[in-house]
């Protein structure tokens, strides 16, 4: 008899009775260990935020499709930044040549912040921000903006990434070694305490692990371990885990195996809140995991692209019956360029037919009792466990990291992915089967090389107009918080605010810090 198995390795049997689920405990959402979601009435008391990822160019071009997307019914705005913002170069390095707004929007300083979020009342939008080295110098100049337009920081929703135990893992845009990363995060986990009480201070990402060849069991278990390393890094610098703990945030990925990514969401969630209360806390929010989603960028083809909109359409469901509480839909077309503007409003629409039209948001964990999606969520749960007890024995994530353990269990996953793909025994549509000779090419998007010119002239004259002895003192301050151990939030701010720019900032912790090298 023909043997199914997912991409974990777990056998999926032909039929699935009450003696594969185990005993099922009487729980009920919003209760621990939060199994069945983070809250009772999920989405009939508060539909899940509708993100759509964007960031392209210059500030103002990004600020017009952020306006774009909010006419068309998103409740949350995700900031893509370019990656020479991300590994901390303003735009007239040499490093940023040929990269200046490609991949995201460039930001060198707060007139870029400013232009970004023109005419967005921040007090009102939730903001998600995908940084991680850089994380500080962005939060910095988002708070710096919220300042200049008067607004209470308190008032302030949204998320900034700031998980950098992936970067080193399956990414790749890290600057700093381990450590010196590790005091910055916690560094922001202490102010915002103190001054921006609804900001999640953290993203714990499963979303690029998974991107980089993981598993559904290695990225949970992967995401969960650098979870329980933020949380020990904060503990050791005596922060209240009942305090913090309620402003972590996960990001996970919703890939192609339908039920397999159910379960993966309700099996973190209970395995999350386990952890939680063995690292000390008491408050069911500080213990409830709380996750916004992506669909899975890697599953998008560039043959037959239209076929991405069914795929999506399929994840993003993935991702709603396992709870979630933001959901981003990628673009039908990002396997070729940065989604279009059509693109990005059927991505949009997918969520709100989901939300509107399907009827899955009107009970909380509607498929909670199936046989089979309780019993691969306890699988799971094992599987993960496992890997975590591993992890746990070498020293824990960061130790893991910097033996090459978690990297080369995700480059063997991949291979075998890919391996698979290619001998034909897992199918992707368009791709090793039912492929067709047509050449269907949607309408691309690109970013000219003429936006890294324009940005050069601006930072020059932001340089010459500015007062650079204020500069030089802030830059001085900013270097040397980071030597006597005093929280860097408010020397950043007040740089970022004296229009020292993000690559000034980066490059003075880079001489107190050093560079990474693998």
């Amino acid at each position: 008899m023909k043997k199914i198995f997912t991409d974990s390795g777990i056998e999926i049997k032909e039929t699935y009775t009450s003696e594969d689920s185990g005993k099922l405990d009487e729980e009920l959402p919003g209760s621990y260990p939060y199994t069945r979601g983070v809250k009772k009435d999920m989405y009939r008391g508060k539909m899940w935020t509708m993100r759509q990822y964007a960031g392209f160019s210059t500030a103002a071009e990004s600020n017009r499709r952020y306006h774009y997307l909010i006419s068309q019914g998103v409740s949350g705005l995700s900031v893509a930044f370019d990656l020479p913002t991300q590994i901390g170069y303003d735009s007239d390095h040499p490093m940023a040549d040929g990269e200046v707004g490609k991949v995201g929007v460039a930001i060198d300083s707060i007139d870029d912040m400013e232009e970004l979020f023109e005419g967005i009342d921040l007090s009102k939008i939730s903001t998600s921000m995908t940084i991680n080295s850089t994380a500080f110098i962005l939060l910095a100049l988002y708070v710096a903006v919220a300042r200049k337009k008067g607004i209470d920081l308190s008032l302030l929703q949204g998320t900034v990434q700031n998980d950098i135990l992936k970067e080193y893992a399956a990414r790749g845009t890290y600057i700093y070694p381990p450590k010196a990363s590790m005091r910055i995060i916690t560094d922001i986990f202490e102010w915002c305490a103190k001054y921006l009480p609804k900001w999640n201070t953290i993203s714990i990402s499963g979303y690029h692990i998974r991107e980089a060849g993981s598993t559904a069991a290695q990225e949970i278990a992967f995401t969960l371990s650098n979870g329980k390393a933020y949380v020990n890094a904060a503990l050791e610098k005596r922060l209240d885990i009942n305090v913090f703990g309620k402003r972590l945030s996960f990001f996970f990925n919703s890939h192609n195996n339908f039920f397999e990514e159910i379960a993966k969401f309700r099996a973190a969630r209970r395995m999350w809140a386990k952890i939680m209360k063995g690292l000390g806390a008491t408050d069911d929010k500080a213990m409830a995991l709380r996750f916004h989603t992506q669909t899975g960028g890697s599953t998008l083809t560039a043959q037959q692209p239209l076929n991405n909109i069914s795929r999506v359409t399929l994840q993003s469901l993935a991702a709603v019956l396992g709870g979630t509480q933001s959901l981003h839909t990628n673009g039908y077309d990002e396997a070729l360029n940065l989604p279009t503007e059509e693109a990005a409003r059927i991505a949009l629409r997918t969520q709100q037919l989901i939300a509107f039209e399907s009827g899955v948001a009107a009970t909380a964990d509607p498929l909670a009792g199936s046989f089979f999606v309780e019993n691969m969520t306890n699988e799971l749960e094992m599987r993960a466990n496992e890997i975590i007890n591993k992890i746990d024995t070498m020293g824990g994530s960061v130790s893991a990291i910097e033996q090459g353990y978690i990297q080369n269990e995700i480059a063997a996953s991949a291979y075998e992915y890919q391996k698979n793909i290619e001998n034909g025994s897992k199918i992707i549509i368009g791709v090793n089967a039912f492929t067709d000779e047509s050449k269907e090419r949607p309408s691309s998007f690109k970013v000219e090389d003429a936006i890294g010119i324009e940005k050069i002239k601006k930072l020059k004259l932001l340089k010459s107009a500015r007062n650079n002895e204020v500069v030089k003192a802030c830059l001085d301050k900013v270097s040397n918080d980071a030597k006597s151990q005093v929280n860097i939030m408010p020397s950043v701010i007040e740089a970022v605010e004296n229009k020292c720019t993000l690559g000034e900032i980066a490059d003075q912790l880079r001489a107190v810090f050093g560079i990474y090298q693998q």
